[in-house]
């Protein structure tokens, strides 16, 4: 009794003398490092799948036996080769499906289409160069740009309507070069005011003759699919967003490897209007943001009204971008249950952020975050849901207040825990609409270590818990915030003190239970 005795007091002694970090964060969960996640910690098999919703079973497809190499078929390095490799793909996918293979060299091609129950494999050393000419992307597909349906080029590998496709191997997949492509790309505007919404789809047609505008082709998108299988290849110099699902059903894309730094509107992955995607093993180093999830704009938005839900992202690696992982800004059609887990975003811009406009629709709502380890040079967690006059005018304007109607977004029921942010510049940003308020959000479990603290303007049940928060700066700053509260955080701040400024007339005072400094609690 007396050894019992001992051991529990011990215990007692150990928990008073652990950092008030670890007697705060209450983080027992372990977050994983670099080492520890993206392409090259890829395991051959497809782990059981565990989210706060109902997933199915993720399995790898199988194909038939059959083969066929477009080496095989004449296909030479040097020349465009697209009929060839466009001939084996119809042929294997019209004798039931196989793999066309891919084999080492550098072989060149304009776009590509996958057919149902057809695997396009690179071998090791293969490399595939795409041109940057629009003459060898048409004639016009049906494709989604922006979250607007229109006639265009598609994709550099597209897919339309086919079911059990696949694209795997080890193969480097490089974009346009400048070209025509590059050149012609619409940038004057905003797509919904140059696209005709009020034309049917069929007559959106922007095919480049003559010199005129087209809209850019994704990497690789297939829409209107279902079981699509992408693992192990990398992509580089892409001309837009990069693997980009559009109304697809079981997606699953594992050990890519994205590098569109620098180019604009690079994403590395985007899952628009598509449902139950598994996302893992990934490293993603892009020029715009790195994992997005959209669901369609604004009119055009909701007249497909088609949301994305069931999308788990795990184990990926953000190298650069300007968001980790981002919900929007195009979400008509509604983002639903996410769940990004055992991630680590190094050296991204924002870490985990939220876009979307007055005029965009839709929102997002039952988002789940775990085990996330950031470093940033950005906001960590950050809400952008005005956006700028340039592309919304004076919806852009916080106040007045707008009547709520079809096109009013939101964005409620987040939940984040465990998450480990080692450097920012700004730890929290909520800039939320004023008639749909932030609404719902939880944060547990978070050590950080930021610049800044703060800022949170419409927002409504906010909850920080079991925290420790770090900060060169020591300002709360909250306009028209309600029932904003933390539970057992530890403030690390300047001179042991928060400057809270409270501003706006639906503002409420701040609940502070069992936090540190101590002169904060009720």
């Amino acid at each position: 009794m007396k050894d019992i005795l001992k051991v529990f007091s011990l215990i007692v002694l150990l928990q008073w003398c652990l950092p008030a970090s670890a007697q705060y964060a209450g983080n027992s969960a372990k977050v994983p490092t670099r080492e520890e996640v993206g392409a090259n910690a890829l395991p051959a098999d497809i782990a059981p799948v565990r989210a706060p919703f109902k997933m199915p079973v993720f399995k790898k497809p199988t194909f038939p036996s059959r083969q066929i190499s477009i080496e095989q078929r004449g296909a030479t390095q040097g020349p465009i080769i697209t009929k060839l490799i466009q001939q084996s793909i119809d042929e294997i996918s019209a004798q039931g499906g196989g793999m066309v293979i891919i084999p080492r060299g550098k072989w060149h091609t304009g776009r590509v289409e996958l057919k149902s129950n057809v695997n396009l494999h690179f071998e090791d050393g293969a490399e595939l160069y795409f041109s940057g000419e629009v003459e060898d992307y048409r004639p016009a597909v049906f494709t989604r740009n922006e979250g607007i349906e229109v006639m265009s080029l598609g994709a550099l590998i597209y897919a339309n309507g086919q079911h059990n496709i696949a694209l795997t191997g080890k193969g480097r997949l490089v974009g346009p070069p400048q070209g025509s492509v590059r050149k012609q790309t619409m940038t004057s505007d905003v797509i919904e005011r140059v696209v005709p919404l009020d034309k049917p789809v069929k007559e959106r047609i922007y095919e480049g003759y003559n010199g005129e505008i087209i809209f850019p082709p994704m990497f690789i998108s297939p829409i209107n699919c279902t079981n699509v299988y992408i693992e192990g290849v990398s992509l580089e110099r892409t001309a837009f967003w990069n693997i980009v699902p559009v109304y697809c059903d079981n997606v699953i894309i594992r050990g890519i490897t994205v590098n569109s730094v620098g180019i604009q509107r690079g994403d590395g992955i985007d899952i628009e209007s598509s449902r139950n995607v598994l996302i893992e093993y990934s490293t993603l180093a892009s020029g715009d943001d790195c994992f997005t999830i959209k669901a369609g704009r604004g009119e055009d938005g909701l007249r497909v009204n088609k949301p994305t839900e069931n999308v788990v992202v795990r184990y990926c690696l953000a190298r650069e971008g300007h968001g980790g992982i981002t919900c929007g800004s195009e979400t008509a059609g509604m983002i639903r249950n996410l769940y990004v887990h055992d991630c680590v975003f190094d050296n991204t811009g924002v870490g985990i952020r939220f876009k979307t406009r007055r005029n965009r629709a839709g929102g997002g709502e039952n988002l789940y975050y775990e085990r996330i380890r950031m470093n940033l040079t950005a906001t960590a967690l950050n809400w952008d849901m005005l956006g700028g006059k340039a592309y919304v005018g004076d919806l852009a304007n916080r106040l007045p207040e707008r009547p709520i109607n079809r096109l009013t977004p939101s964005f409620k029921n987040i939940s984040m825990k465990n998450l480990i942010i080692e450097k920012t510049p700004q730890f929290l940003k909520i800039n939320g609409i004023p008639e749909t308020p932030l609404t719902n959000l939880s944060i547990e479990n978070a050590q950080v270590k930021a610049d800044k603290l703060i800022i949170a303007r419409d927002a409504l049940n906010i909850k920080i818990s079991n925290s420790t928060i770090e900060s060169k700066d020591n300002v709360v700053e909250v306009l028209d915030g309600r029932n904003i509260s933390f539970n057992k955080v530890d403030f690390r701040v300047p001179s042991g003190k928060l400057d809270i400024k409270m501003d706006g007339p639906k503002s409420q005072p701040i609940t502070f239970k069992k936090c540190k400094p101590g002169h904060l609690n009720n």
